[in-house]
C-alpha cells in the first residue's frame, strides 16, 4: 500500500482505503481481490481458495459444491459415512483442487472462467471470494498441504429443508416445496424439446428431497461434524427453501447462544415472508445474539430481483410491502447486524434496476449510521438459459449502462461514508454488463426466446398472473419471444 493512502476498518465487512488526492474511497473489498489475485496466480492461473474454504452443504439430498457457482456433484454415501467431513472433502472435489493447483482450470468453474476471458479485464468470484479475510487466513495451509487432504472449511453453508411458501420463476421442485407440490399436480412445464421442472427428472438427476420424517444420513453427518468444524468456522450461512421454516435453523441460533465464538459471522438467506410468530422467534433469538456480542456479526440475505409488482412476478407468492416492512423491523429492533440484498440478475431484473438501487440507498440513508448496515449484491443467472439476460434484445444494455451512471453520481466518500455507492459494486454490474455483451449463438438465442414465451404463457394460466401487466415496458421482447415461440413446436 503506498504513503498516499489510509486504511478504515471500523465496520464490520466494510474496510476502505482513503487516498489524498482523491474524494472518492476504495473498498477493501476490491484492493483485497486485486491483492490475493497476485498470490494465486504464483500458484497457478486457474488457482481459487474457494474450492478448500467454502462449501455449500445440501443436506436435503446429499449435494455440495464449492462455491456456489459450480454445479452440485452427489456426496457418496460411504464417503459420508465414514467420515463426516466428506460433505465437504468428496473424492471428486479433491480431483478439482488438483487441477487447480497444476493449472487446469475445472469445467465445473465456467462462470468465472466468462468472465475473465470478457474484454475489459474483469475480476471474477475467484478472486472476490478467495480475497475474504476467511479465506486468506488458510492461504498457506492450503499451498503447503497435499491437494487431497481433509480441509476444515471457514465458510459453510448448508441447506436443511427444501420448504418454501415461495415458487420463484427461476426455482426447482427440490429446492422449494411449493414448486414440488405445483409440479406433483400439475406436472412439468411442456418446452421447446423438453419438459422443464419434471419430477422425472429431478429423481434422475438424484435430487429428490429426502422427506423430513425419514432419516437422512448426510444431517446426521452434519451435525456429528459440526462441533469439529464450529471453534474455526468465520462463517456458516443457512440457506433453503426457506430456513425459517426449518427447526435445525434455530437449533443453530440456540447451539450459537450456549458457544459463542467472537470469530463468528452467521448469515441467513430469507425470503423475508414467513408468518409473523417465526418472524417474532427469529428476531427474538437474532437480538439475544447481537445484544449479548456472542458472535462477531449476524448477517441477513434478503431474496429480492427487483421492487413492487415486478419483484412479487419473479418470486411468486411475495408480498413486496411485507418483505420491505419485515427487512425495516429486522434493521430497526436487532442491533449490531446487517441485511444483504441478493438480486440474482435475470430479464425481469433489468427494467426495475433503477428503483431497486433508489431502494438500497434509501434504507442505507435510514440505517447505516455507525457501520454499513444494507449491502447488495447482482449475482447472474445462468439457468434456467431462458431467463438470462443474455437473450435480451440489445436496447436493454442500455438500461444498464444508465443505471451504472447513476449509480456513479453516489459515490461512497468520505462525506457519504455508509450512504453511497461502493465502488465494487458499480464493477460487479459492469461486468454483467460484459457477460451479457458476448450474448449466445442466434439458434440459442431464438430456442430460449421460444422458451421464455412457453413458460411464462403457462405460468400466467397457472397462476392467475399477466407478464405484460406486470413488465409492460418489455412487450417488443415478448412480442420477440411470441414469434421465437412459432419456430419450435412442442410435438413430444
Amino acid at each position: 500500500m503506498s504513503d498516499d493512502s489510509k486504511v478504515n476498518d471500523n465496520t464490520p465487512g466494510d474496510r476502505v482505503i482513503e487516498k489524498k488526492d482523491s474524494d472518492e474511497l476504495q473498498s477493501g473489498y476490491m484492493s483485497d481481490a486485486l491483492v490475493v489475485k497476485q498470490k494465486l496466480d504464483s500458484v497457478s492461473p486457474s488457482m481459487c481458495l474457494a474450492k478448500w474454504t467454502q462449501v455449500s452443504i445440501h443436506l436435503t439430498n446429499g449435494h455440495t459444491q464449492s462455491c456456489y457457482h459450480p454445479p452440485v456433484h452427489k456426496i457418496p454415501i460411504k464417503e459420508v459415512e465414514a467420515n463426516p467431513s466428506a460433505l465437504h472433502n468428496t473424492s471428486y472435489k479433491k480431483l478439482q483442487r488438483k487441477k487447480m493447483k497444476e493449472g487446469e482450470r475445472p469445467s465445473e468453474c465456467q462462470y468465472c472462467w466468462n468472465i475473465e476471458d470478457a474484454p475489459g479485464n474483469h475480476l471474477s468470484d475467484r478472486h472476490y471470494r478467495s480475497g475474504e479475510e476467511w479465506a486468506v487466513e488458510m492461504y498457506d495451509e492450503i499451498v503447503n498441504q497435499p491437494y487431497d487432504y481433509d480441509v476444515k472449511p471457514r465458510y459453510v453453508e448448508v441447506n436443511f429443508n427444501h420448504a418454501c411458501q415461495l415458487s420463484c420463476s427461476y426455482c426447482s421442485p427440490h429446492i422449494s416445496s411449493s414448486w414440488n407440490d405445483e409440479i406433483t399436480k400439475q406436472g412439468p412445464y411442456r418446452m421447446a424439446e423438453y419438459e422443464h421442472n419434471s419430477l422425472d427428472w429431478v429423481k434422475l438427476a438424484k435430487l429428490t428431497p429426502i422427506r423430513q420424517d425419514q432419516p437422512n444420513p448426510y444431517r446426521d453427518a452434519f451435525w456429528k461434524w459440526w462441533p469439529e468444524i464450529y471453534p474455526e468456522l468465520r462463517v456458516f450461512r443457512m440457506t433453503g427453501g426457506e430456513p425459517l421454516l426449518d427447526v435445525n435453523t434455530f437449533k443453530v441460533l440456540d447451539y450459537v447462544i450456549e458457544h459463542p465464538s467472537p470469530k463468528l459471522q452467521i448469515a441467513i438467506t430469507s425470503n423475508m415472508s414467513t408468518k409473523p410468530e417465526l418472524m417474532d422467534k427469529f428476531i427474538k433469538k437474532s437480538k439475544i445474539i447481537a445484544d449479548g456480542k456472542l458472535i462477531d456479526h449476524l448477517a441477513l440475505f434478503a431474496s429480492v430481483d427487483s421492487v413492487g409488482k415486478q419483484a412479487e412476478y419473479i418470486r411468486h407468492g411475495l408480498n413486496f410491502d411485507t418483505f420491505l416492512k419485515h427487512v425495516n423491523r429486522y434493521l430497526s429492533e436487532v442491533n449490531a447486524n446487517s441485511v444483504s440484498f441478493i438480486n440474482t440478475f435475470n430479464v425481469m431484473s433489468v427494467t426495475g434496476l433503477h428503483g431497486f438501487v433508489d431502494m438500497v440507498l434509501d434504507l442505507r440513508s435510514k440505517h447505516s449510521h455507525t457501520f454499513q448496515r444494507v449491502w447488495f449484491d447482482t449475482p447472474m443467472l445462468r439457468y434456467p438459459g431462458w431467463q438470462s439476460v443474455q437473450i435480451l434484445p440489445e436496447r436493454y444494455q442500455g438500461i444498464i449502462e444508465e443505471v451504472i451512471r447513476y449509480m456513479k453520481k453516489f459515490p461512497e466518500t468520505r462525506e457519504t461514508r455508509l450512504r453511497g455507492i461502493k465502488d465494487f459494486e458499480v464493477a460487479k454490474l459492469e461486468r454483467v454488463l460484459a457477460w451479457m455483451k458476448l450474448g449466445v449463438s442466434p439458434q440459442v438465442l431464438e430456442k430460449e426466446r421460444a422458451n421464455f414465451y412457453f413458460f411464462f404463457t403457462e405460468h400466467d394460466k397457472r397462476r392467475g398472473t399477466n407478464f405484460l401487466e406486470a413488465f409492460p415496458e418489455m412487450l417488443d421482447f415478448w412480442e420477440l419471444c411470441e414469434a421465437a415461440s412459432k419456430k419450435f413446436p412442442r410435438n413430444y
